[in-house]
């Protein structure tokens, strides 16, 4: 085990889907969790008291979005300054993220390697790491596992990811296992960077990623390779890159066996509420997706009622609020007729609101589930949610 204050305890399981909670210095993170994205240290649209308000324990920020805008040794300089609600020690002699952008709880940082592999002609790689052109204003960047890692201590995260190499799919298999072996060793320099900066104490973990597209054989290989490093959790990457639903499944299915029972299992980029129902009846603890504030931001809200377009004339003269059950204000003290009046007059109300809405659907989704595994109902909740959906508003 790694040099961090990392506790993962397992409180029930309902077959293969599983509750619990992961003990980290700034706080506790109920599993299965959703990890709201604070992409460039702002979940759009919400103040970080709504987001905590929603029920998140943990945030997502994004390294290579940081790195460029405003830079990690910015944020090291000006983010320093503790929490005067959370008085807890300084973790580590960098600055904070957390005191930024004002969040208190747990931070998880992506590597990068995702947005930076989605660059295409604007990158090159090689064995040492990835040079790349900012999509902002064309300069030139390098980043390789250690500059990643160092890049997430300075933002002072909670979870760090290893560097890896995300490739698009369709692929032949030769290609995927090219990129699976290289995200591997990527990995272990990942660990040895991390060991250098990492003190105990620090209140820090370092998680691997599971490659090797959506074939069953190059999965194992690349968890077992991870779990020989012993890492405390694990995700699966590069998934919810276009490929079927039915595949991400049965990859998740041909992968968890060669996972830890007893670590997290983080499922990167997923996804939508089926999705996430789906994947923690498949073992899976932790989830992020920019799919609620992106809907919001375009109209649709996500509710026990299904999904729903507030553009849609149909909501122009409805006097009914998204959901009368709810305890949130932007659910229940705004009708759908005004939601749909925002939207067309262009007012970022609109977006907030549904953003609100969206983020708090997410959270209420996986306290139910949490709930529903504790009592060994797990599969009757899911019933009753996609039942919900099919009955429709």
């Amino acid at each position: 085990m790694l040099p961090s204050d990392f506790a993962f305890t397992l409180a029930a399981t309902d077959g293969a889907a599983r509750t619990g909670a992961i003990a980290m210095p700034r706080g506790e993170i109920r599993t299965p969790a959703f990890m709201p994205v604070g992409t460039a240290g702002t979940v759009k649209g919400l103040y970080m008291d709504q987001v905590k308000g929603t029920g998140a324990d943990i945030i997502l920020g994004n390294t290579y979005h940081l790195m460029l805008r405003p830079g990690a040794e910015r944020v090291a300089r000006l983010g320093g300054i503790p929490m005067p609600s959370a008085p807890i020690p300084t973790i580590s002699r960098f600055g904070s993220l957390h005191g930024f952008m004002g969040w208190e709880g747990p931070i998880l940082t992506d590597s990068g390697g995702f947005q930076v592999m989605s660059l295409s002609a604007l990158r090159k790689l090689k064995e040492e790491g990835v040079t790349f052109q900012s999509h902002i204003d064309g300069s030139r960047h390098s980043l390789t596992p250690e500059r990643s890692v160092e890049i997430q201590v300075l933002l002072d995260s909670n979870i760090i990811m290893q560097l890896d190499e995300c490739i698009r799919l369709p692929a032949e298999e030769k290609e995927v296992r090219r990129a699976m072996e290289l995200s591997l060793r990527w990995a272990a320099r990942s660990l040895a960077e991390f060991r250098r900066l990492v003190k105990p104490g620090d209140g820090r973990a370092l998680f691997g990623i599971v490659q090797g597209g959506t074939i069953p054989t190059l999965r194992r290989e690349s968890a077992e390779g991870l779990v020989a490093l012993d890492l405390p959790g694990y995700a699966l990457g590069g998934l919810a890159v276009g490929e079927p639903q039915a595949e991400m499944l049965a990859t998740i299915e041909a992968t968890e066996p060669f996972l830890p029972r007893e670590k997290p299992r983080y499922l990167m980029g997923v996804g939508t509420p089926d999705d996430i129902l789906e994947a923690i009846a498949r073992g899976i603890d932790m989830f992020d997706c920019v799919m609620p504030t992106r809907a919001g931001r375009h109209g649709t809200a996500y509710t026990r009622h299904g999904k729903l377009n507030l553009r849609n004339a149909r909501f122009a003269e409805d006097a009914a609020p998204l959901d009368e059950e709810s305890s949130c204000p932007a659910i229940k003290d705004y009708s759908r007729a005004y939601l749909h009046h925002l939207f067309k007059a262009n007012e970022m109300l609109g977006q907030m609101l549904l953003t609100w809405n969206n983020i708090g659907y997410y959270q209420a989704l996986v306290a139910g589930a949490r709930d529903a595994i504790l009592a060994g109902r797990y599969a009757d909740y899911v019933s009753g949610v996609k039942e919900g959906w099919a009955r429709g508003a």
